[in-house]
């Protein structure tokens, strides 16, 4: 792989910041400086370091996005995309939201160009759960909580059980294991309520980084990569 490509996959730099770091002298490879950045490289193997930082190259990348309001989960070059948030280079290197999440709805979303694994974590028959935090008006009861759990006739469509744990009549966390189209607004408009505010705090195994802002990204650790892909097996 060339020098350059190894490290913009990474998200570290773009393919210019690289040719002028290395014309700085500002890359080395196995411990010596490399000047030219078309270079070909083994990408399981050598030791790169970028401007003083070891950049770690993997087959696939996994990012944990904070999604704020406002924008859209989609790959379309729109000023409106979360994609815009990240580097330009993720989108080149074929990163794509998995999932989505309403405009309106802010909190975890896994970014990645690892297909099969977006595929799994999205497939209806592996019953990944997604945990969001809700606010609602007017306030539900137990009856509306029993009837969330229950199913929910969605215009013909009867929903999988959920699991409420209600703080109060006016917020609390729900969990489902499927996705349709603004599943949880509707399921709370067919019991009486509105969905005021929407969270969404895990994914499968992956929980929202209490200290990443809204906006914000972040690669996922080893270890959460590993919970993740676990569930491939």
């Amino acid at each position: 792989m060339r020098l350059d490509k190894f490290i913009s996959d990474t998200g570290a730099a773009s393919r210019k910041e690289c040719a002028r770091a290395a014309r700085a002298g500002l890359i080395l490879v196995d411990g010596t400086t490399v000047r030219d950045p078309s270079v070909h490289i083994d990408e399981n193997h050598a030791k790169v370091v970028f401007c003083g930082k070891p950049v770690q190259w993997s087959r696939f990348t996994y990012v944990m996005l904070h999604k704020p309001a406002g924008v859209i989960s989609t790959t379309e070059d729109t000023p409106r995309s979360v994609m815009r948030l990240l580097p330009p280079e993720f989108s080149k290197k074929g990163m794509f939201p998995c999932g989505r999440l309403d405009i309106d709805t802010v909190g975890l979303l896994l970014i990645t160009d690892d297909g099969p694994l977006a595929h799994m974590m999205l497939s209806p028959k592996h019953h990944v759960e997604k945990t969001y935090a809700y606010m609602c008006d007017p306030p539900i009861g137990e009856e509306q909580v029993r009837q969330l759990e229950n199913g929910i006739d969605m215009d013909g469509y009867f929903t999988k059980p959920a699991y409420v744990e209600a703080d109060s009549g006016e917020r609390g966390r729900i969990t489902v294991t499927e996705g349709k189209y603004h599943q949880i607004k509707r399921m709370f408009v067919a019991v009486g309520s509105e969905i005021i505010f929407l969270k969404r705090e895990q994914f499968g195994p992956l929980a929202l980084d209490p200290a990443l802002p809204e906006g914000a990204w972040r690669f996922l650790t080893d270890a959460e990569i590993c919970a993740l892909t676990s569930l491939q097996k």
